[in-house]
């Protein structure tokens, strides 16, 4: 087993802000925004609230809980739960880990192209190039070209490295920096959009619910899938942080500020987008285009727009590497607890090198819808069910509420394990059967 104990968060705020900087990522700055354009703002804001109280408090709970039992990453925590039902289960849990690991490293390839892509734009918001662009034009000519954005994409492999060879210290250390930057930035771009006209109508659409949208399924559905990729509850990335937790931590009670602060993120993204999107007449729901089409385009016509464009994207860069340490690390900590005689940082070293090599390979953007296609609609929902599965109907249900109600007050019993069991497991199942027909149907 690898050694955790050197690697353990020195604090809980620190624990915390490693888990926000994870869940805080793209899909907190365009995916919540396009999707609240898409399914009546407010309405859509409801049903994404009620899944993330569930699954923080049932789904990313119990990740932690099995990442601190087995004390290693995905494929020990499969393992050790699976071995509450005999050891010859135990090998096939950790066999089936390495599915949700495998979503953790495919995800993390085309993560670490898209905020090269993301360093790009900083660096042209640096030098003024973006200021003087069709933004349009601008995006398709490094985003449908072989090898335009090498440099930036070293950089950010690089660097995420870098700030892992430490392991959960270094990770805190730099989430304790970027998270609180992060918020901050997001916060002066809010109240920058407030003052543009028609702003108000964006704040109406996010915080009036319109309740007959509640009414259609897949406004539902579409809340219930931003709530479990927002989370990163994918039966694998929080699992490894659960690794570094003390035993006398309250999971539950850490998931939850984990669900407020990455919501807040969430919505403080929608506060600058939204608003922005009603005062120029734009598509809230355009997604990824968001941020390097429609921003740009808002920023140019701002005063100091430059400024606040190095602003944002200095954001968004510390928003994915601190999720793509994640990734990462997830692979890194699973691989080293498989392969002992492997160091950590060689471990480190092989995958920024694959990382690299393959995101080279495959770099225009477009090359990588197929990609993640597959990872997004296949690996990642079947990973989420997996997990689930596993903590509620494979583990025996004294050792999953054993390791739960480490550190608290007050034991939780039935109603958390059997919210687990009949509503988060249900959810994990039909977010991968839409998933599927949807793919099939489109």
């Amino acid at each position: 087993m690898s050694n955790t104990a050197n690697r353990k968060f020195s604090s809980r705020w620190g624990f915390i802000l490693s888990a926000v900087g994870s869940a805080v990522g793209m899909a907190n700055v365009w995916g919540f925004p396009a999707k609240m354009g898409l399914n009546g703002g407010g309405a859509f804001l409801v049903a994404y609230l009620f899944f993330v109280a569930l699954f923080s408090i049932v789904g990313l709970s119990a990740e932690y809980a099995l990442g601190r039992r087995a004390k290693t990453g995905t494929l020990g925590a499969y393992k050790s739960a699976f071995a509450t039902r005999g050891e010859k289960m135990a090998k096939g849990g950790a066999a089936l880990g390495w599915l949700p690991l495998a979503g953790s490293l495919c995800i993390a390839l085309g993560y670490a192209v898209i905020i090269a892509y993301v360093l790009k734009a900083f660096w042209d918001s640096v030098t003024g190039k973006l200021m003087g662009v069709e933004t349009a034009a601008w995006f398709d000519s490094f985003s449908g070209n072989d090898y335009s954005v090498i440099p930036f994409h070293i950089i950010v492999v690089v660097a995420t490295l870098l700030t892992l060879l430490l392991g959960a210290k270094s990770i805190e250390k730099s989430n304790k920096i970027m998270m609180p930057v992060f918020f901050i930035i997001f916060v002066v771009l809010a109240v920058r959009v407030a003052f543009l006209p028609g702003a108000a109508e964006g704040y109406k659409f996010m915080f009036t619910p319109e309740w007959s949208v509640l009414k259609k399924p897949m406004t539902w559905v579409w809340a219930m899938g931003q709530a479990f990729f927002s989370l990163s509850v994918t039966g694998s990335g929080m699992i490894v942080y659960g690794a570094y937790l003390d035993e006398k931590e309250d999971v539950v009670k850490l998931s939850v500020r984990t669900a407020m602060f990455d919501t807040i993120a969430a919505l403080t993204a929608s506060l600058v987008i939204i608003p922005a999107c009603y005062a120029y007449g734009l598509d809230v729901g355009a997604g990824p285009s968001l941020l390097f089409v429609t921003l740009p385009r808002i920023l140019q016509d701002i005063p100091l727009g430059i400024i606040f464009a190095i602003i944002l994207y200095i954001a968004m860069i510390f928003a994915g590497v601190s999720s793509l340490q994640n990734m990462f690390e997830a692979v890194a900590e699973s691989l080293q607890n498989k392969f002992p005689k492997l160091s950590r940082n060689l471990i480190l070293i092989l995958l920024g090198v694959v990382c690299l090599g393959i995101g080279i390979n495959m770099e225009p953007i477009a090359k990588w819808g197929p990609w993640m296609d597959i990872v997004s609609i296949y690996i990642i929902p079947i990973g989420a069910l997996l997990g689930a599965v596993t903590w509620f109907f494979v583990m025996k249900k004294e050792d999953l509420l054993g390791e739960i109600n480490k550190g608290v007050r007050k034991n939780r019993g039935n109603l958390w394990y059997y919210a687990g069991r009949y509503l988060y497991v249900p959810c994990a199942l039909i977010l991968c059967l839409v998933a599927l027909f949807m793919k099939i149907a489109f």
